[in-house]
């Protein structure tokens, strides 16, 4: 058996990763799950989460914003709003927005209809920041 599966990662901006790896690790909706070769068939949502997979023993990192992903044995297939490399994060501008979010949240209750949606910009936010500090140090 092949020791490895082909991992393709696609935004509405295009594809981002196309690789064989040795194993993924995904935000799932319903809780996060590792990603094999062999793994049996599945298609799953996913949430705002960290995204990342292991290629010739090297660890990459991603920041993923809510989509799906289909699995068969061989391939996975990961569809995302939005996907940034750790190396393409600029902290700056994750912490800017976290504190934006911070901030607006101080002012709403659950019941606000711009809640769900600052609630949402605090966990990219979050994961972003999270996400950035795994990038390899020059």
């Amino acid at each position: 058996m092949d020791k490895t599966l082909l991992l393709e990662i696609v935004t509405p901006d295009g594809l981002i990763v196309s690789s064989k790896v040795e194993e993924v690790y995904l935000p799932g909706s319903q809780g996060d799950m590792d990603i094999l070769p062999g793994h049996a068939p599945l298609i799953t949502s996913l949430k705002i989460g960290e995204l990342h997979y292991k290629r010739d023993k090297q660890v990459y990192y991603l920041a993923v914003n809510r989509g799906f992903a289909e699995i068969t044995p061989s391939r996975a297939t990961v569809l995302v709003d939005t996907a940034e490399p750790a190396v393409d994060i600029d902290a700056d501008r994750a912490r800017a927005a976290k504190a934006r979010a911070e901030e607006k949240l101080k002012n709403l209750t659950s019941r606000d209809m711009e809640y769900p949606q600052q609630m949402e910009a605090l966990e990219r936010a979050r994961v972003r920041l999270r996400v950035a500090e795994k990038a390899p140090r020059e």
